[in-house]
């Protein structure tokens, strides 16, 4: 019965039909429980292939709580202090999202911000925490549920485990509000809800923990016993260009194309003179916003040290991200200027969009590189924040904010870059100061191709599982009957008040 409605049932009716009768009820409970088997399905594979392939082991069975570790409180209160500066950047990604958006979407955007931090501390209390930080296999991690078992500091950096999972969900929260970014305008309510379950809770930790889990078949990788031994390098990313942007990105990249673009939208290559992104609604916010995300990023990179202890380390991360800031809004101001579609005019949106395209690409590196390494990363960061927004327009994806130029391809960028400006006198932070004994040193400073080449397979593998299966998670719930479908019904984006009504009653700007 259920195929034979699937079959029969005509696109132009299907909005109106009421989620309140039985038959779409059970419709829509038969596809979420599907979607649900299928997940459950992949995490036991996961969980199950390394031992069946005798990649790296079960650490489960060998690994017990460090329960005599003492809690540094140096650490520990510079990981507290840096977790609140990062979870306070979604004070600015709200103002910068409102503001690049156009007015009837500003409601929206508000609280859908807000429901993806609530989804988030949820899900990365429940199971998101255990997936990316616990000890599992290289795929996976299947300890500390519900934070169940944990033991008192998070390994060797002598950080209270709490402490940790608090900086670590302000992350999370990062990842997830990137996703809504190239979605604005036409994504409904109740999609966002489920696919925000699905990014906060499976997505990003599960693919996070092969880059930063304890047992990562990324961060182990180049050493014995572990994947491509041979290699020598293990894929780094400090504080999270690929892990946290790249994700964030190309998820939110997956969202704007199984999405479509806003009705109504016209792109340049189909009018040269009405083309182009609606004009945002109010530059001070978004200007206000991303000063606001550029003051978390000293939560965001110099936090990543783990380590209070560790002082060089904190300055030197802090004065690149500083001047990758910097040298992304010049960079992308001066392309806008001579070659934009305002050529000739200094335009405010790129000139932001390039300074958080610098701050992107200079969180993996921010540890290994000189500041003038940094000016270099920046510099280019904003110059892939112009092309990538051309690029985009030309192939009619439909990205309101940007958000896949200056996390996506900032986040492949930054993640590369270690393997060329890495300047070869700095190693490791720790628990009690910097390790320099191992420097990492890239193409550019004498290290040869060894680590570039650790990068670009880290970086690959990330970014081409993270678009396949994000396009898989928006199809599925853009194949949802209404109201659950990704997108709102037309009536929703065209009517009176547009999304910021239908969905929510309210406005943001009342006369």
């Amino acid at each position: 019965m259920i195929l034979r409605r699937l079959l029969n049932r005509k696109s132009s009716t299907a909005s109106k039909v009421s989620m309140s009768r039985p038959e779409k009820w059970n419709l829509f409970l038969a596809i979420f429980a599907g979607k649900m088997i299928g997940l459950v399905m992949v995490i036991a594979a996961m969980m199950m292939i390394p031992g069946l392939l005798g990649l790296s082991a079960s650490a489960a069975e060998s690994y017990t709580p460090h329960e005599t570790a003492t809690i540094n409180a140096i650490n520990t209160m510079w990981t507290l202090i840096a977790a609140a500066l990062v979870f306070g950047m979604q004070a600015g990604f709200v103002m910068l999202e409102a503001g690049f958006a156009r007015k009837k979407e500003t409601v929206n955007i508000l609280i859908e911000c807000a429901l993806d931090t609530a989804i988030c501390g949820v899900f990365f209390w429940a199971i998101g925490y255990a997936f990316m930080f616990s000890h599992g296999n290289g795929f996976i991690g299947y300890n500390w549920f519900f934070l169940q078992g944990v033991p008192l500091t998070y390994e060797a950096t002598g950080v209270s485990i709490l402490a940790h999972w608090i900086f670590q969900f302000a992350f999370a929260d990062t990842a997830s509000t990137i996703t809504s970014g190239a979605m604005i305008g036409r994504t409904s309510f109740r999609g966002d809800i489920l696919y925000s379950i699905g990014v906060t809770g499976f997505i990003y930790p599960i693919i996070g923990h092969w880059a930063w889990g304890p047992d990562g078949f990324l961060a182990t990788m180049g050493s014995a016993g572990h994947f491509m031994p041979s290699l020598g390098q293990p894929f780094r990313d400090f504080a999270g260009s690929t892990v946290v942007h790249t994700i964030g990105g190309v998820v939110s990249l997956a969202g704007a194309i199984v999405l479509g673009p806003r009705l109504g939208r016209i792109f340049l290559r189909d009018d040269k003179e009405k083309g182009g992104l609606p004009a945002p609604h109010s530059l001070p916010l978004a200007t206000i916003g991303a000063f606001l995300l550029w003051f978390g990023w000293y939560g965001f990179n110099p936090g990543s040290t783990l380590s209070g202890m560790d002082i060089a380390g904190i300055g030197r991360v802090a004065a690149n991200t500083t001047l990758a800031a910097c040298t992304g809004a010049l960079g992308a101001m001066a392309l806008a200027f001579y070659f934009g579609l305002t050529k000739g005019k200094f335009d405010v949106g790129f000139t932001l969009n390039g300074m958080l395209g610098g701050l992107v690409a200079i969180t993996a590196p921010c540890y290994w590189v000189s500041p003038f390494g940094a000016v270099i990363i920046g510099l280019i960061g904003g110059i892939v924040v112009f092309g990538g927004v051309y690029l985009l327009e030309y192939l009619r994806v439909d990205d309101p904010v940007g958000a896949f130029s200056v996390h996506g391809l900032n986040g492949i960028w930054g993640t590369l870059s270690i393997g060329l400006f890495a300047c070869g006198m700095y190693g490791a932070t720790g628990p009690t100061g910097a390790d320099d004994s191992s420097p990492v040193a890239g193409l550019f400073y004498g290290g040869g191709t060894e680590v570039l080449k650790a990068q670009a397979i880290g970086s690959f593998t990330v970014t081409v599982v993270t678009f396949a299966i994000a396009m898989l998670l928006m199809w599925l719930v853009m194949k949802l009957p209404q109201p659950w479908s990704l997108r709102v019904e037309a009536k929703g984006e065209l009517g009176e008040g547009g999304i910021d009504i239908f969905e929510h009653g309210s406005k943001a700007y009342y006369d």
